[in-house]
């Protein structure tokens, strides 16, 4: 057995752009998609026509399920882990129309404190940590995952791809894509 029988590669695919307006607070909203769905879904479906997965997973989110639908994975399997940061209190809200004094405490240390009734970036990172851990002991060789720039700034950090200090100038944009090589466990 060669060593690349030991790894397990995932791609991480984001949802394409959403249909609300600019600075807006979303995460666990199940917000709709922008009209521009099928020009950029079509360029993703296209970015992953030579790929083959041995299992695909998404996030319960209309964004992400749709977009799995689109390019073919009808029966990528739903995982919760797999959903946006929850921004609590704060969704479908605009940043500037937030009257919270944790806000700008929020502003300041985004990193580690959660948005009032919702998560913190390490409890997201968490969850998805629990999620890569349980694949990496799956016997699968390369795994779909259409989800959310939070999960993929997660998955990215997990795998040392970049620093905690510079996680989200590496987010990708709507409809990127993020692969990581990982060992089997």
């Amino acid at each position: 057995m060669n060593s690349i029988d030991n790894m397990i590669e995932i791609t991480f695919i984001r949802h394409t752009r959403v249909a609300v307006p600019p600075g807006t607070c979303y995460g666990w909203t199940d917000v709709p998609l922008a009209g521009t769905f099928e020009e950029e879904a079509s360029e993703v479906k296209r970015q992953l026509q030579d790929m083959r997965f041995d299992c695909t997973y998404t996030s319960p989110l209309t964004r992400a399920r749709r977009l799995a639908d689109y390019c073919g994975y009808r029966n990528a399997i739903v995982d919760d882990r797999l959903k946006e940061m929850n921004m609590g209190e704060w969704e479908m809200q605009r940043y500037d129309e937030i009257r919270d004094e944790a806000l700008q405490k929020w502003y300041d240390d985004y990193m580690h404190l959660p948005a009032t009734g919702g998560e913190s970036f390490p409890m997201l990172r968490k969850r998805v940590a629990e999620f890569i851990d349980e694949l990496r002991m799956k016997p699968h060789h390369h795994v779909g995952v259409f989800t959310h720039a939070g999960v993929i700034v997660s998955a990215g950090l997990y795998s040392g791809l970049f620093e905690e200090a510079n996680a989200f100038s590496h987010q990708p944009g709507y409809g990127g894509v993020l692969r990581i090589l990982l060992s089997q466990k």
